[in-house]
């Protein structure tokens, strides 16, 4: 799927005693493409660790999405479908998958191709120890026009109302540590989970960075979320969720998050940072300025 000038992915063997990686593909309707995916995540974790497992979670499909997982099922001894004949939804399916993963490290994407999961392994090298999160964002978005324009103006209400840190809150292509998740129960059902994902994540304290990833068109089945039913849906669904996360927070002053992840100090030269969110960059350039401050206020002491 990698086109000329994507992002160059580690191509080196894997490290011994390397993180272990649950991959998982919510999956509804993704005969034509889940296969394909499967194995692209089976040939990207087989490079870069000895412990690794990928999952579909099959969402009520009414194509032969689960005829071809289970013909997968049987090729792959690491590959395992969780098959749901009744549709949880979107939400539901992602709460499935994260809570059957059983890795140091949670991979997730959709199953319907827009995103290469040969790039996984640009998120799993930007993984350092002191990082919860690699959030990837898309280089440049190919869809109809009209899915653009709804996917921008959608980006910015959530990103402004919720206080989201990162450039794309629309980029389903994440890596995340299973432990991080461990800080925040999930209860949404519906699309708005990647938003309630996101803004517990950084409620809790988690490190995110950011790499660039490849977006691609769709090429078989029909988006679930662009249609003006589902879309009047997801406003509801949004009003909830920003009540529950922004607005009784502050009227509580409580975090909606069962933990927080200590503090622990981030410098713009610390090498393991390879990709800082904005809300860190700027973070992080007052930290530098009240340092020299401080510096030359000590200086001029002596």
């Amino acid at each position: 799927m990698a086109g000329a000038g994507s992002p160059q992915a580690p191509t080196n063997g894997r490290t011994p005693g390397a993180p272990g990686i649950s991959v998982f593909f919510p999956a509804f309707n993704d005969a034509g493409t889940i296969a394909s995916m499967v194995l692209a995540a089976v040939n990207t974790c087989e490079r870069l660790t000895d412990d690794f497992e990928v999952t579909v979670v099959e969402n009520g499909s009414t194509d032969y999405t689960v005829e071809v997982c289970e013909d997968l099922a049987r090729r792959f001894e690491r590959f395992r479908l969780i098959a749901n004949r009744e549709p949880l939804g979107y939400g539901g399916a992602l709460q499935v998958g994260f809570k059957s993963a059983s890795k140091e490290l949670v991979f997730y994407t959709d199953g319907d191709a827009q995103y290469d999961p040969h790039e996984l392994a640009i998120l799993y090298a930007a993984m350092r120890p002191d990082v919860d999160i690699v959030q990837g964002y898309k280089i440049a978005r190919h869809d109809p026009l009209f899915r653009i324009v709804i996917g921008r103006l959608y980006h910015w209400i959530v990103k402004i109302a919720f206080g989201l840190p990162i450039r794309d809150t629309d980029c389903d292509f994440r890596l995340i540590r299973k432990s991080a998740l461990e800080r925040f129960d999930l209860r949404s059902k519906t699309g708005t989970i990647p938003l309630e994902l996101v803004k517990k994540l950084h409620e809790s304290g988690a490190v995110f960075v950011e790499v660039p990833v490849h977006h691609y068109h769709r090429v078989y089945g029909r988006s679930q979320f662009f249609n003006f039913r589902r879309l009047w849906a997801t406003g509801l669904n949004l009003l909830q969720l920003w009540i529950e996360l922004v607005l009784m927070p502050r009227l509580t002053k409580r975090k909606p998050v069962k933990s927080i992840k200590p503090r622990s100090r981030t410098s713009a030269a610390n090498p393991s940072l390879a990709y800082q969110t904005e809300m860190q960059e700027r973070s992080m350039s007052a930290d530098g300025k009240r340092d020299s401050q401080q510096e030359s206020r000590t200086a001029r002491t002596r």
